[in-house]
């Protein structure tokens, strides 16, 4: 009988253990997942503010769309995951870049 009862300790034991391991698993894949969200968000930010930039250092002026980087410079954002929001005020001015997610 002591046996069987000790038996059943160990199981439990173990069974907890599994299970604080595969929390953690879980806990640590969302925290990944989370990150390589921000960063991709920050990537296509980067990526337009770049091509902003260097289309007013070769043509004198800052794009008048978001059209025309993609046309021109060959700005790529997932716009199935990211809305991108590009407001222009005057061509000397750099224009407001805002990307949310979707």
């Amino acid at each position: 009988m002591k046996k069987a009862f000790g038996t059943f300790w160990q199981n439990l034991l173990s069974l907890l253990l599994f299970a604080v391991v595969a929390a953690c698993v879980l806990v640590g894949v969302s925290n990944a997942a989370e990150k390589n969200a921000e960063a991709e968000l920050n990537a296509a930010y980067d990526s337009i503010r770049r091509a902003v930039v260097t289309c007013y250092a070769v043509e004198g002026s800052y794009p008048e769309s978001y059209e025309y980087l993609k046309r021109h410079y060959g700005v790529r954002v997932d716009e199935e995951k990211y809305a991108v929001m590009y407001s222009v005020f005057a061509s000397n001015i750099m224009p407001d870049v805002t990307i949310l997610k979707r």
